[in-house]
């Protein structure tokens, strides 16, 4: 027997795992640290209707920020991602919502005459698809919940359909959409 043939069949081949055991751990710690990321910091959405017609498109993908909110309450004009209250008018409360912060608690909201009215002042909404086509007595925003509203004002299942928004039941803040690319690539800009 020659000495070739002698070391061949002394040469155990490792199980699969062995042979890859390096590349196994780098993919199980990058796995855990996008599942902390995602769940702790920031995760993709996406924008599957038109109630934030014209500032986010259908088909839009954004950046949600899950940590500031830890340390700094949302500011008006912030868009906010979170999941709708339990009312007649909400269907499916599994489904996370995406509109604009219009009051926070104490704020006394209304609208009429095609705008949206703050503690008695017009608000300067720019960023809106059309002005409301209805009106909606005042309200007073109750301590701990929001106001929220779509910007497409006349096709968003927002505040003026559901009531007040549970502070809890936010998720984050809408910060950069990363696709389309193009001109409306970057950062996702608020208006008070």
């Amino acid at each position: 027997m020659s000495t070739e043939n002698k070391l061949d069949s002394q040469v155990t081949v490792k199980p699969w795992w062995q042979q890859h055991g390096e590349t196994i751990r780098i993919f199980a710690v990058a796995l855990v640290i996008a599942i902390f990321l995602r769940t702790f910091i920031v995760e993709p959405r996406f924008i599957p209707s038109g109630s934030m017609e014209p500032t986010l498109q259908v088909g839009d993908r954004i950046l949600v920020d899950k940590i500031s909110q830890r340390w700094q309450e949302p500011q008006y004009g912030d868009i906010l991602i979170f999941y709708p209250p339990a009312t007649p008018a909400t269907s499916d409360t599994s489904k996370a919502y995406i509109k604009r912060l219009i009051g926070v608690e104490g704020d006394r909201i209304a609208v009429k005459n095609g705008k949206v009215y703050r503690n008695d002042q017009p608000l300067d909404e720019s960023y809106i698809a059309e002005a409301p086509k209805y009106a909606m007595r005042e309200v007073v925003v109750p301590k701990g919940y929001y106001w929220m509203m779509g910007d497409n004002r006349n096709h968003s299942n927002d505040s003026h359909i559901w009531g007040f928004l549970p502070k809890e039941n936010v998720i984050g803040k809408a910060t950069i959409r990363f696709f389309p690319f193009g001109d409306r690539l970057g950062a996702i800009t608020t208006s008070k």
